[in-house]
């Protein structure tokens, strides 16, 4: 799992790192049961303080994808959850799509010309 951030960014530190175990999720390099570097550890690896990562670890358990156990530090909860805001969104897309009078090859092909 590669841990990156933009220090110079006007991205929070803690979303930036949220970002990174979505990514991780969504991508297959997360899964299941698995578990997360200790905050302290992450911190001084990416060069934030350990409260930043533990912002991080606790938003995305809010969100339903990790879960902090005693003893066990911290986990992959859920991974349906990571990309569902963004399936929803695509739905949402081919649904306009349609009302336009586009079909799914018509916005493939829009997307791919995208930046």
């Amino acid at each position: 799992m590669r841990w990156t951030i933009d220090h110079a960014s006007p991205e929070r530190l803690q979303d930036q790192i949220a970002g990174c175990v979505r990514r991780g999720i969504a991508g297959g390099e997360l899964a299941l049961n698995d578990q997360l570097p200790p905050a302290a550890e992450l911190g001084e690896a990416l060069s934030v303080n350990r409260n930043t990562v533990l912002a991080a670890y606790r938003q995305l358990r809010d969100e339903g994808l990790l879960e902090f156990r005693r003893g066990r530090g911290v986990r992959i909860a859920a991974t349906e959850q990571a990309t569902q805001p963004v399936i929803d969104a695509a739905a949402d897309l081919l649904a306009l799509a349609r009302d336009h009078g586009l079909d799914r090859p018509a916005v493939f092909r829009i997307l791919k010309e995208l930046p």
